[in-house]
């Protein structure tokens, strides 16, 4: 990687910001995921995605309490983080480790050699989700532009 901060506005593309998606499970978010990711970026491969997904669930659930999931895998042939946000229009059971529902997530693929840059992304990602007052205002969000907007507006 050349930059050398990854900032969210860095890897969230407006495209990859979903406002109240209708999610059914937890392995159909998954998937939902992966199939933005490779609609996105075509060179990466959804099944890949989805099956890094679903073995790092396996690890321990992403699910971080509060509504809030921070699903994210390393992935072979990527080279550049791909943050995905997003809403759902309900909750669906994470395996949170408060056993809350989840319906605000924000998904990160890294590359395969992830180096500590990634970790300090998560460690920001947790931060600003562990703001109540910030979480509510992206479930407020009724539009894709707005949930970019203010996702990014807070890095």
């Amino acid at each position: 990687m050349t930059d050398t901060t990854l900032t969210i506005e860095n890897i969230l593309a407006p495209d990859l910001a979903l406002c109240r998606v209708q999610g059914t499970s937890k392995k159909r978010i998954l998937e939902f995921i992966a199939e933005q990711v490779n609609r996105h970026d075509p060179a990466l491969d959804e099944t890949e995605i989805f099956n890094n997904l679903v073995s790092r669930e396996r690890l321990g659930s992403t699910g971080i309490g509060q509504g809030i999931a921070i699903p994210h895998c390393r992935l072979e042939g990527c080279d550049h983080v791909v943050g995905v946000l997003i809403t759902l229009e309900e909750g669906v059971a994470f395996d949170a480790i408060d056993n809350q529902p989840v319906d605000l997530l924000f998904a990160l693929i890294v590359p395969k050699e992830a180096t500590s840059e990634h970790l300090e992304l998560l460690s920001q990602l947790a931060e600003k989700f562990n703001d109540r007052g910030f979480c509510d205002l992206l479930r407020q969000c009724t539009d894709a532009d707005s949930l970019y907007q203010r996702m990014i507006s807070a890095s």
